[in-house]
């Protein structure tokens, strides 16, 4: 798709020039903004396996620096709390953040006691689809998340998870076995694998729609360099040839009964919730190594380093290290995206919060847009995707997300060696004390 090329070119291009970090000197986050609600997130970095395609902070676990982490990231809260921050949301992201229930739970129990939060979200992996950690969350979480990617045996083996957490048949078992017990059980699928045939991804699509979830999220396959290699090791060098075509085709297999709800987000019809974090807040606080703030046009990163993060919350301070800060034009086009991300976006909200319609303030982004028939709705008041908006809108979201990866690589670049190693699955994890 000529757009795409020429789009993620654009993309990856910006992404270059803008996305550079900055040490961060201040002891604490900016205070927040009087009345407005935020999101908290919170990055559990630690798993029992950890898959190639994954460029997130992440450890192998080590109970003895698992238990030490989430003492630490329970004080962190506690000064997110102090500065007056108001949390009606919590994401908890990983990593693995199941890894450990039973400290999940008092993390939890904790962010409720703290802050004014209405509804919780946890990823999880297939092999944790069971009582002992299902039940202990069912009145805590509103949306779990299971991280699937694919029912199918070879690409389970290629992605090094078919031994750790089970068959495309076993994962389907359980993930049936929690049917019900959520207020939204969504799907994590990843589409577009170098292997991946087209009778592949339809029956993956199929065993998502037989499944029972609320919610289904088809992200596309993203290389970003750090995971470049061990990408192409084990499930081939990426090509974003045929990702519309197979866009496509999880669009259409979903119609009637599932309804867009982002660009790569589907929720049944006349059900679900989404609860995306970059999606429903706009400003989020996050806590935890390796977690990012976004903060009133600033971003803002926790150091990746365990040992460091241990210390700096030990002292009272933020886990924060580097940031950067957008410009006003970087500002319209993050409000473009994530907002068009979740299909619509309001023109006067636009206005009253930059001073200039959207025409006026992106005049580009307007026109390829146009030129392209992304827009379904295009008035006075909103503007709405098409189908083919929405695969561009996940185009530009994969280019986003790897620009984003990219920022990891750089937190992540000032890494001790041990700890370096440790992100590849070497060496031994030693406790944020």
């Amino acid at each position: 798709m000529l757009s795409e090329r020429l789009l993620s070119a654009v993309l990856r291009r910006a992404g270059d020039r803008s996305l550079r970090l900055q040490p961060y000197e201040e002891r604490r986050l900016p205070a927040p903004v009087k009345g407005r609600e935020y999101l908290l997130y919170a990055h559990i970095p630690f798993c029992t396996r950890l898959c190639p395609y994954c460029s997130f902070n992440r450890f192998l676990f080590r109970e003895n620096c698992t238990v030490a982490y989430f003492k630490r990231l329970r004080e962190e809260m506690r000064l997110v709390a102090d500065q007056g921050f108001d949390c009606t949301a919590m994401y908890v992201g990983g990593g693995t953040p199941t890894v450990m229930v039973d400290e999940l739970c008092e993390t939890i129990d904790l962010a409720k006691q703290l802050f004014r939060i209405r509804n919780v979200s946890t990823e999880t992996n297939p092999d944790h689809l069971v009582p002992g950690i299902v039940d202990p969350l069912v009145e805590r979480v509103d949306r779990f998340s299971v991280g699937v990617q694919s029912f199918d045996d070879t690409l389970l083996k290629q992605m090094d998870r078919h031994d750790k957490y089970g068959s495309g048949e076993e994962i389907f078992e359980r993930l049936q076995s929690v049917q019900g017990r959520f207020r939204s059980l969504n799907v994590d699928m990843i589409f577009n694998f170098p292997s991946q045939t087209e009778e592949m991804l339809r029956r993956d699509v199929e065993l998502v729609l037989a499944s029972g979830a609320q919610q289904a999220t088809f992200y596309p396959l993203m290389a970003s360099p750090v995971v470049e290699d061990a990408l192409r090791r084990t499930v081939g060098r990426v090509s974003y040839g045929r990702e519309h075509r197979y866009y496509r085709i999880i669009a259409d297999a979903l119609a009637g009964t599932f309804e867009p709800a982002s660009a790569w987000t589907f929720s049944r019809v006349g059900g679900g919730m989404i609860d995306e974090y970059i999606v429903d807040y706009e400003d989020y606080v996050g806590i935890g190594s390796g977690a990012f703030s976004f903060l009133d046009g600033g971003l803002y990163v926790n150091t990746f380093s365990l040992g460091e993060y241990g210390r700096r919350i030990g002292a009272g301070l933020s886990g924060v290290t580097s940031w950067r800060a957008f410009g006003r034009g970087e500002r319209m086009r993050y409000r473009f995206l994530m907002s068009l991300f979740k299909t619509s976006l309001d023109k006067a909200a636009f206005r009253r919060d930059f001073g200039v319609s959207i025409e006026r303030g992106l005049p580009l982004e307007m026109a390829f847009m146009r030129v392209n028939g992304a827009f379904e709705v295009d008035d006075a008041e909103r503007l709405t995707l098409s189908r083919r908006g929405r695969y561009l809108l996940v185009a530009m979201m994969r280019q986003f997300f790897i620009g984003v990866n990219h920022l990891r690589d750089q937190a992540r670049s000032a890494l001790p060696p041990d700890e370096l190693k440790m992100f590849y699955g070497e060496g031994v994890c030693t406790a944020p004390t």
